[in-house]
């Protein structure tokens, strides 16, 4: 397996995941993964809905530190566990996102866009009343908006989330089609020096391609990005480092000749 480090794991300490962190290292550890970075949600003011309560995806950080750190020293001889979070970004919470992260010494964060101007396309409601091609620009924009107002974190989260959930998924949709902002996504992306990262969770899914979808990704190299994480998106075991030899070369494809990983935030180079 080329790429042997899955930096996008979520497990109990998430809320849309029952499962310990302990069975996930297991999982890793079996698979003969070097790197394990576990990324569990922080999304303040994420609404409450039928199915979330308040305070659903925000993560408990002293209690998973703690645990964290336990199976850390448990397994340092099988794996190399790392201490991450995903911050779901709006532009109102950079504040608050910042606060957050300073508080313990992360050693990866994901920047994501979980909520579109407070509104989740995970919901079919995201998407009433307009077209799908509408729904997904508004999406795009509002991760030009969230890049203006918060840079504290590494790379960039499946940047198109958003058509995991939409009425058509991916089809009929291409990087082609919202070439325009995409292009200003990834610009002040690399002009900020943050990645981005190969997703495989709608691989998963039964989609064609991860996200971000391939256009980007050959775009964002094209225009001298290097950064890049792979990460599964994993909630569960069976979940873990999924489809990474296709996400392998994907990658090689688009011309990457590396993945990265982080430790302390601070980012190093494998070669695929």
């Amino acid at each position: 397996m080329p790429i042997t480090a899955d930096f996008h794991l979520h497990s109990s300490f998430s809320g849309d995941s029952d499962i310990p962190m302990e069975q996930m290292v297991l999982r890793g550890i079996e698979l003969g993964l070097t790197e394990m970075c576990f990324t569990e949600h922080n999304d303040f003011d994420y609404p409450v809905t039928e199915r979330e309560t308040d305070g659903f995806f925000e993560v408990n950080p002293d209690a998973y530190l703690c645990d964290f750190l336990k199976l850390r020293e448990k397994y340092e001889d099988k794996i190399t566990l790392l201490f991450g979070v995903e911050l779901g970004l709006q532009p109102h919470l950079a504040q608050r996102n910042t606060a957050f992260a300073r508080e313990h010494d992360y050693d990866f964060i994901i920047g994501s866009s979980h909520l579109c101007h407070g509104k989740d396309p995970y919901y079919p409601a995201f998407y009433e009343g307009r077209t799908q091609e509408a729904a997904y620009l508004e999406y795009f924009e509002s991760i030009l908006e969230n890049l203006k107002a918060y840079k504290d974190f590494d790379v960039y989260g499946h940047l198109d989330y958003v058509v995991r959930y939409g009425p058509a998924k991916d089809q009929g949709y291409a990087y082609e089609m919202y070439r325009h902002i995409f292009d200003r996504i990834l610009s002040e992306l690399i002009a900020m020096e943050k990645g981005i990262e190969i997703n495989t969770a709608a691989l998963a899914r039964g989609m064609r391609e991860p996200n971000p979808c391939i256009g980007i990704l050959k775009r964002y190299r094209a225009l001298g990005g290097e950064i890049i994480t792979a990460g599964s998106d994993a909630h569960e075991p069976r979940q873990i480092a999924h489809a990474f030899d296709q996400a392998a070369e994907i990658l090689k494809e688009c011309g990457f000749r590396y993945y990265t990983t982080f430790e302390k935030r601070i980012p190093a180079f494998h070669k695929l």
